[in-house]
């Protein structure tokens, strides 16, 4: 920690200027892509973005302060300044990146995308600055897709739930699976602090995680390719999900969690 306090500082610095830029960012486009889906006939996706555009602005922008509390941690070479900022990124990287979807979908600038750009890059940093085994960053990184795209599902059922008019029990399922897909995708944010801790609580988290990802984001794959006759784009959380519980259930993947050492 000693010989990269000021490269940690400077991430950090970076990091807070992220959130800011996100402030911008979000704070300009939320009306535009909320009258650009009332204007293209999607008065359910415009609600959806008035919930989400919301909920990743605070996240985002809050993680610009997070970012400074690891500044301050950097610079007293405190041990947990890293984990402050892998957490930090890792919420802006999903702040940057959902709101490119919706707004690339009516032909609209993807102006956050920088935002999950220098986000991804700052996490990226933070694990190799601190020399973190690379077999974790690769668990990781997969375990942050499933973060993204589970989260992403649970988006989804916001639209579904109020476009799908003729099947009560289909619209239902929508209302019961949402938040079982944003707990699990918290739960992959949580894993992922867990893993770099060596926390043992990580792996049974990672398999609930797993699990949420699954049982929420099958149906709703299911019932979709029934409805368009082709490959579901909601079909990948829970894959993924599927695959990383078939890993932590490997025998190794206990002992790389528990016992990995920096380098």
């Amino acid at each position: 920690m000693k010989n990269y306090k000021y490269l940690g500082a400077t991430i950090s610095a970076i990091g807070i200027f992220t959130g800011l830029l996100l402030f911008y960012l979000l704070s300009g486009d939320y009306m535009t892509v909320i009258h650009g889906k009332h204007a293209s006939g999607r008065p359910d996706e415009a609600i959806a973005v008035i919930i989400t555009y919301s909920m990743l602005g605070w996240l985002g922008i809050s993680a610009s302060a997070l970012w400074g509390a690891a500044l301050y941690g950097f610079l007293k070479e405190e041990k947990w300044a890293w984990i402050l900022g892998v957490l930090s990124a890792s919420l802006q990287m999903l702040a940057g990146f959902f709101p490119t979807i919706p707004a690339k979908s009516i032909d609209l600038p993807a102006t956050t995308m920088p935002v999950f750009l220098i986000a991804t890059a700052l996490w990226f940093a933070v694990l190799l600055v601190h020399k973190v085994d690379k077999k974790v960053i690769g668990l990781l990184f997969v375990a942050g897709l499933a973060y993204v795209l589970t989260y992403m599902d649970g988006v989804a059922t916001i639209s579904k739930y109020q476009t799908t008019t003729y099947n009560d029990v289909w619209k239902g399922m929508y209302m019961m699976a949402q938040m079982v897909l944003w707990f699990g995708a918290t739960a992959w944010l949580v894993f992922a602090v867990g893993v770099l801790k060596h926390k043992t609580w990580a792996l049974p988290l990672g398999i609930a995680a797993g699990m949420m990802s699954m049982i929420g984001g099958y149906p709703l794959a299911i019932v979709n390719i029934i409805e368009v006759q082709r490959f579901s784009m909601f079909l990948p959380a829970p894959i993924i999900g599927t695959g990383l519980i078939v890993y932590l259930l490997l025998p190794g993947t206990k002992k790389l969690i528990e016992e990995w050492q920096t380098t």
